[in-house]
């Protein structure tokens, strides 16, 4: 299983939110770039990197942050966040994002994941974000009429390799990840399926591995020092044995 530290960015500072509640925002560096660079020296190969902003307006906010943690880090990176034209999806790659992440546009414009899906095969990734038992949309601030299996049913259709899972009830609180959720996709998926929410101890990446999770994504549990990211790699590599 591959260990993805989060980095999310607002005005291009390293910050997180507490159930994606914008208001309920701690930031934990104005250098996104040395954080990356620690996730780095902590063994991480791969991050995962949301623009808050370009989330909840539509359009990049970041790309010059996120830029400099390709450039400067050499890490694999996904990316979300605002990502809703060709145009940006082509920016991204072009810079290097290994995996581009469509969210509100997989939701409302079906038509344009499909495209997306069959021009850029496996770099496009599908955020799947769980609010109140519906999928989430322009940074969690709004709820879509479908539930996470209409959802998963109608994205498969696509091609589509790679699915991010957030249960949004779960994330910045440090209190465990929704394991029930992850095993009931993990039966009903093909694609690749990462965990994200909750994720902050090395019991859960003992468990997600061990129901052939391909993916964790770490936040505040990094930031808050609960969790350490070298054994959360290693533990991930020595499961996948």
């Amino acid at each position: 299983m591959i260990i993805y530290p989060a980095i999310d960015l607002y005005e291009r500072k390293a910050v997180r939110l507490k159930r994606g509640d914008y208001a309920q925002m701690t930031v934990y560096s104005e250098k996104p770039v040395s954080v990356a660079l620690g996730f780095k020296k902590a063994g991480a190969a791969a991050i995962h990197v949301v623009d808050l902003e370009g989330a909840r307006d539509g359009k990049p906010a970041n790309f010059e942050t996120i830029r400099q943690i390709i450039s400067q880090s050499g890490l694999e990176v996904q990316v979300g966040g605002g990502i809703r034209t060709y145009e940006t999806i082509e920016k991204y790659l072009d810079i290097g994002v290994r995996r581009v992440i469509l969210g509100t546009a997989a939701v409302s414009e079906p038509g344009f994941l499909a495209k997306a899906v069959s021009d850029f095969s496996d770099s496009i990734a599908v955020a799947a974000d769980i609010k109140d038992g519906l999928v989430a949309i322009k940074g969690w601030t709004e709820l879509s009429d479908l539930d996470i299996f209409s959802f998963c049913d109608r994205v498969s259709e696509t091609g589509v390799r790679t699915l991010i899972c957030t249960d949004v009830s779960k994330d910045g609180l440090l209190g465990g990840a929704n394991i029930g959720l992850y095993k009931t996709l993990r039966e009903k998926l093909s694609a690749a399926l990462i965990a994200s929410g909750g994720v902050s101890s090395a019991e859960e990446i003992k468990t997600l591995t061990r129901l052939g999770i391909d993916g964790a994504i770490i936040g505040k549990a990094l930031y808050e020092g609960r969790l350490d990211l070298t054994e959360a790699v290693r533990l991930a590599a020595l499961d996948d044995k």
